[in-house]
């Protein structure tokens, strides 16, 4: 399939760098540009693997994925979680060989833009080099949140941080509001990314509902008592260096 142009993928894209930078007219119109080829995937589809040289970036424009590393036993560790207008592997631009997998967490519709373009892109405009480097600083902040609550951080507290993260990084692209967002991931899912068991993360989220701070259904989190969740996690969103934040 020939890559072209694609205004609902490079929109999706635009919102996100927008979301932590200011884009001019100019660097939105060549985003906009952008060759592109769709593809649909299915659940838990892998779209790169630890090892592989791909040859183009993935921006995911509807469903879930994430970043993980396999241990031999088969034993799942998600490193991040990624929601629509995220290139999940900007990195294989600089780093050749990927050092881990990325997939799929839920149906997904994705974009892959050739190295080639994107490098001519950011050579062309040197703004929009600076905010993939600003995406690849703050991807580092959001590692280093993770590394502290896997270290320091109770599980209740755990989940309450990536709650509030979740819901923020959501909120900023347009795709959360009133307290309110998808979150379409299994408790196995949870528990693979925060280091956890699916049972004690079951234990955290019947906690959290016995004490009115979160509901969930129908693959949505509403969260009943926002300032409570922050201050029980401690979260301080400077880490996510977000351009737009509402309130609700």
């Amino acid at each position: 399939m020939s890559s072209a142009p694609d205004l609902h993928a490079t929109n999706r894209l635009i919102r996100k760098l927008e979301s932590i930078a200011s884009l001019s007219e100019a660097e939105r119109q060549a985003i906009e540009s952008l060759p592109v080829r769709i593809q649909k995937l299915n659940v838990r589809q892998d779209i790169v693997r630890d090892g592989d040289k791909p040859s183009h970036c993935c921006l995911i424009i509807d469903g879930w994925a994430c970043r993980y590393k396999l241990l031999s036993q088969g034993k799942r560790q998600i490193l991040s979680f990624h929601v629509p207008g995220d290139i999940l592997d900007l990195q294989s631009l600089h780093v050749p060989t990927m050092d881990h997998s990325v997939g799929t967490l839920t149906k997904a519709t994705v974009a892959f833009i050739p190295h080639e373009s994107l490098r001519e892109l950011t050579a062309h405009h040197s703004g929009i080099a600076a905010i993939f480097w600003r995406d690849t600083l703050i991807d580092a902040g959001i590692f280093r949140e993770w590394l502290v609550s896997m270290g320091r951080r109770s599980a209740f507290e755990h989940v309450a941080h990536l709650f509030c993260e979740l819901y923020l990084k959501l909120q900023a692209v347009g795709l959360a509001g009133n307290y309110r967002c998808p979150l379409p991931v299994t408790q196995a899912d949870l528990a693979d990314a925060l280091g956890l068991t699916p049972v004690h993360i079951n234990r955290v989220l019947q906690e959290m509902r016995g004490k009115t701070l979160i509901t969930l259904r129908s693959s949505t989190l509403v969260i009943e008592a926002w300032n409570e969740l922050l201050r029980v996690s401690e979260f301080d969103p400077t880490y996510l260096h977000l351009e737009k934040r509402a309130t609700g």
